[in-house]
């Protein structure tokens, strides 16, 4: 896999299902209770004086990680199979173009023709996506996935705001998407969710664009994977090329060196700025109507591939042995 453009994910000044719907509900309902059952199952189920046959049974029980938050949830149980320091909130770096695409895709059909308008890039790296094309609005979204584009990000949440300023009358006429990617937030629960830009950027060297929780940031995926995958299908993909109406094509590479490890993805997101470190978020199936959510934060730049890694193998591991 080609190796991840920073400037796409993110130092702010970088160079140029469920089975069923019920199912999705409790988890949207349990899940902080749940989490805190878990959390400390887990530790107690991870004690030193364990034996050595119990910790063979369980896959995760010697799992080495470089990411400080980390949770798996078996959506289709809705039980967590492991996690780590979970609820701790962290910046979550390109994740938040997850949301993003998502409040965007509420407003925006698919068809929908847009076109580039005059522009820079949020990040300082050159422009992919030139003035004047028109797109597809689902080419422009894939594309701004797949690469982890904050150029791609603002194009296409400027596209998004009047449509949201005539759906939701209410929100902050001034910062619409934004508004709405909060409220959404809001509306699911996610309490050690909110979000300060578009795309993630740092801010600052001290302030991140958007911050949230390992299992706030599952159960969005949960939600999102739920109710709208056909928005996050190409996110499996290595790479997409869009295309233009008047015939130019964009390449875009996708930033999870992970796929080729990932069975049955469903959708993924990376992330990387100099304060959230390495962040990797995917929903996958184990088996058929098997989904797994599995979020990690605050790794390292290749670090988040290689837990993930691991991870998805000891999940495999775990649910074959149930």
């Amino acid at each position: 896999m080609p190796t991840e453009q920073v400037s796409a994910e993110g130092r702010r000044q970088s160079p140029p299902p469920w089975p069923t719907a019920v199912v999705f509900a409790l988890l949207f309902v349990s899940a902080a209770a749940l989490s805190a059952i878990y959390f400390f199952e887990d530790a107690r189920l991870q004690n030193p004086s364990q034996t050595a046959a119990a910790a063979a049974a369980n896959p995760f029980a010697d799992i080495a990680l470089e990411a400080d938050s980390v949770v798996v949830v078996d959506l289709a149980t809705d039980h967590i199979l492991y996690s780590r320091n979970p609820d701790v909130q962290l910046p979550l770096a390109s994740l938040t173009k997850v949301p993003m695409a998502f409040v965007a895709s509420e407003v925006l059909l698919p068809d929908a023709i847009l076109t580039i308008p005059e522009h820079e890039t949020p990040d300082g790296a050159s422009i992919r996506l030139p003035a004047g094309l028109k797109f597809l609005a689902r080419d422009l979204m894939d594309f701004t996935l797949v690469a982890s584009s904050n150029e791609g990000a603002e194009i296409v949440a400027s596209a998004a705001r009047g449509g949201i300023k005539r759906k939701y009358p209410e929100a902050d006429q001034n910062r619409t998407v934004l508004w709405r990617m909060n409220n959404l937030a809001r509306n699911l629960g996610l309490t050690r969710t909110y979000f300060l830009n578009l795309s993630g950027l740092d801010l600052s060297t001290t302030q991140a664009g958007a911050y949230g929780s390992a299992n706030d940031t599952a159960r969005l995926f949960a939600y999102i994977a739920s109710t709208s995958p056909h928005i996050f299908e190409q996110t499996s993909r290595n790479e997409v090329q869009i295309r233009a109406l008047s015939g130019e094509t964009i390449r875009a590479v996708n930033t999870d060196e992970a796929l080729p490890s990932i069975p049955g993805l469903i959708m993924g997101k990376t992330g990387y700025t100099d304060l959230a470190g390495g962040n990797l978020a995917i929903v996958f199936e184990v088996g058929p109507a098997r989904p797994v959510a599995i979020v990690v934060l605050h790794s390292s730049l290749q670090g988040r591939f290689d837990d993930v890694r691991k991870l998805v193998a000891a999940t495999q591991a775990a649910i074959a042995a149930q």
